[in-house]
């Protein structure tokens, strides 16, 4: 089950990411005003933030889906 092994270390690999970083922000342009060749935008920042239960349970599960995948091999 190469697959489970595979899947595993992707959701590791995400949860420590999210252990490290805990959040990410972007920034969305909306335009607000659109008169002819006049256009006037507003840009507002989002931060989102990513709990460290979602990053714990994500390196265990992906460290469950390593055992189950190397045991079966």
């Amino acid at each position: 089950m190469k697959n489970l092994t595979l899947l595993g270390a992707v959701l590791v690999v995400v949860g420590v990411i999210a252990l490290f970083f805990g959040h990410f922000s972007f920034t969305e342009t909306k335009p607000v005003l659109k008169a002819g060749p006049l256009q006037i935008n507003s840009q507002q920042e989002h931060t989102v933030w990513i709990p460290t239960a979602a990053g714990v349970t994500a390196v265990l599960a992906g460290l469950g889906l390593i055992f189950v995948g190397k045991r079966s091999a």
